[in-house]
């Protein structure tokens, strides 16, 4: 599985997840490399990664497992190869579906082969939670918690278009910002509210941004989900635009507790879908407008604004439109990650 670094160090953790299953996994073996290209890595740069000294461990049912530290030297935006064995039979995988990194799978133990043999491929990452840089103490990190526009579907596969990659891009060549990576935690179909695709904003914020390491800030784009499933229709279970300002104000709470700042992003124009509603646009309108000046976020960045049409500002802009008029194409990702003013991440 590939996965691009924010910050470059002179060594690396990685994180195991099996939270979501109901049986042990067995790691057989781990590996990580710097990747280099088509399932490959460069060569001598392979390295074990243990588990508190052993080469195997069993990871419980509900838990995050971090490995020992890994030493190897990484650059900036550099994209590592984490590669595990597992020799018995794991039931359904701890997945993050949507990974748009093309990930190498054979048969056997070969984590420590500089090619995967006659691999399949998927885009998934799976029991791979997250990378760790070890990085100097002034360093931070800012979780962009979102759903498919975050995790970046709509954008080139394998070409590091979604905004959070590429804020982190920014970051990198920014002499004041060079010290803060990016953390993906978006869910395509993730709802602020309920449960279905991934567990929801509010029952996953411990796991997604509590347990990151050194996290600042949280950029919160979220609610579009919300509003297709439960905003079209007038009805007993209806969504109201104060419920999902309820369930933004109790995640600014749960952050600020931690000394975490957030940055409220605007919901993004969506006319054109078939779950487009009046009755949603007028949700989205209601939520936007509470995001820009309610005062309640750290800070805000107006995605809308951004990727809106000037003449129908229900709709996107026909570039930023990838033809399914929701998910912003590489354009309107370039577009949404140039709209942050940098000076909010130094204050």
């Amino acid at each position: 599985m590939v996965v691009r670094a924010s910050l470059g160090g002179p060594r690396i953790r990685i994180t195991v997840s099996n939270m979501l299953n109901a049986q042990p996994l067995r790691i057989g073996s781990a590996h990580v490399a710097l990747h280099a290209g088509a399932g490959r890595i460069v060569r001598g740069t392979d390295r074990p990664v243990t588990f508190g000294g052993s080469a195997t461990t069993v990871v419980p049912p509900g838990v995050l497992l971090l490995s020992d530290p890994v030493d190897l030297s990484i650059a900036p935006l550099v994209d590592l190869a984490v590669s595990l064995y597992l020799p018995l039979e794991t039931g359904a995988p701890a997945t993050h579906t949507l990974g748009l990194r093309s990930a190498y799978i054979s048969r056997g133990d070969v984590t420590a082969s500089e090619a995967m043999p006659d691999p399949a491929t998927t885009l998934g990452y799976l029991w791979l939670s997250s990378v760790d840089v070890l990085a100097p103490a002034a360093a931070a990190s800012v979780v962009a918690l979102g759903d498919s526009i975050t995790d970046g579907y709509g954008t080139t596969l394998d070409e590091n278009q979604a905004w959070p990659t590429l804020l982190a891009r920014r970051f990198a060549t920014d002499r004041k910002t060079r010290h803060i990576a990016i953390v993906n935690q978006g869910i395509s179909g993730n709802q602020v509210l309920r449960s279905g695709a991934g567990l929801s904003a509010l029952a996953r914020f411990d796991r997604d941004v509590l347990s990151r390491s050194g996290v600042k800030w949280v950029i919160l784009l979220e609610g579009i989900n919300d509003i297709n499933i439960r905003g079209r229709v007038d009805g007993p279970d209806a969504l109201t635009a104060d419920e999902l300002i309820a369930g933004y104000k109790q995640i600014i709470a749960r952050a600020h507790t931690h000394g975490i700042r957030v940055i409220g992003a605007t919901l993004t124009p969506q006319e054109g879908v078939p779950t487009y509603s009046e009755r949603g646009e007028t949700i989205r309108q209601a939520a936007n407008a509470w995001i820009r000046t309610s005062g309640a976020f750290d800070a805000v960045v107006d995605f809308d604004a951004a990727l809106r049409d000037p003449t129908r500002p229900t709709r996107l802009q026909a570039e930023f439109d990838p033809g399914d008029h929701i998910h912003p194409n590489d354009a309107g990702n370039r577009a949404m990650a140039a709209s942050f003013d940098l000076k909010v991440f130094v204050k």
